[in-house]
């Protein structure tokens, strides 16, 4: 449905991600293109869902307390770079890493809607007809685009994962805020309306905040 909405591609700069305002960073993705390029196969999606986690003072941050282990040592690196870790033993969860160096800031993004390669994110899935569940949540997006935790640290400069602005514009009328999921261990913290949807987007996970 944005296909005519095309104008330009550009690959979203370092400055994007360094900025100090997770939470601004994770509404402004909305309407960005993930892309991923690997070995030749290319495929790509609009953010429709993100979720902002906001390091040290966010107790459902990994990086909580200043937290430091061999998994979320790339959360310290200067914004731009990609961390993906592993639930459940099998879904494997694609975050950008925001702010400068040594704050541990990073937005999870939870859901795209397919806009190129979806043959392939469809191979990828195995499923045989399109619907919104193949892209629609962390795990699913992650499987279809190709992303797993090898890719983690990888930079989002390109060649091989990177984000777009392709002049889609989300109004904030048509934004919706609110709590993120799987985080009720986080007391207090649970209740920040740090997720972020697009409204009436097909695609959104069907993920419960509190």
């Amino acid at each position: 449905m944005f296909a005519n909405l095309y104008l330009s591609n550009m690959i979203l700069p370092a400055s994007f991600y360094t900025r100090k305002d997770v939470v601004r960073v994770a509404k402004d993705l909305l309407g960005k293109v993930l892309v991923t390029n690997f070995e030749g196969q290319y495929t790509a999606g609009m953010i429709v869902e993100t979720e902002a986690y906001a390091g040290a003072s966010d107790k459902a941050s990994h990086a909580f307390g200043n937290r430091r282990t061999r998994r979320t040592e790339v959360m310290y690196r200067e914004g731009g770079a990609a961390y993906v870790y592993l639930i459940y033993g099998i879904h494997h969860l694609f975050n950008v890493v925001t702010h400068l160096a040594e704050v541990p800031h990073a937005v999870l993004v939870r859901a795209v809607e397919p806009l190129e390669g979806i043959d392939i994110m469809m191979q990828r899935r195995r499923m045989e007809v399109l619907k919104p569940n193949l892209t629609s949540g962390p795990g699913a997006l992650s499987q279809a685009l190709g992303i797993y935790t090898k890719h983690t640290g990888y930079s989002l400069l390109g060649p091989d994962i990177y984000i777009e602005d392709r002049g889609i514009k989300i109004k904030p009328k048509e934004i919706a805020a609110v709590t993120r999921v799987g985080v009720a261990y986080a007391q207090e913290d649970a209740l920040l309306p740090y997720r972020f949807y697009v409204r009436d987007n097909k695609y959104v996970s069907k993920g419960k905040g509190l």
